[in-house]
């Protein structure tokens, strides 16, 4: 997440009732899959808000000098993703 998204994460979770001093993004604002991982899941009917993330493009480019091939990032391409409040999760029990 960047920087640059902070404005659209605050305003977006402010508009749903969630308090600003309760929104720490990369603390408590993650995305679906991110939640998923850390065992919580979003609960049904729950609309999280949409942001922009860059996504790069690596290749394996060879280096001219040392003829070593390296993975390196040549392009980084725009992508949409949905992020959720921790309070739109609950915890997954077993």
């Amino acid at each position: 997440m960047a920087l640059s998204n902070y404005p659209a994460i605050i305003h977006g979770f402010t508009s749903k009732g969630i308090g600003s001093e309760d929104i720490q993004p990369r603390v408590n604002v993650f995305t679906f899959n991110a939640w998923k991982a850390l065992n919580r899941i979003v609960k049904k009917g729950e609309h999280g808000v949409k942001i922009e993330t860059w996504i790069p493009i690596r290749k394996d480019v060879e280096n001219k000098t040392t003829g070593k091939t390296e993975n390196k990032v040549v392009a980084r391409r725009p992508r949409r993703a949905t992020v959720f409040h921790v309070s739109q999760t609950k915890l997954v029990t077993a």
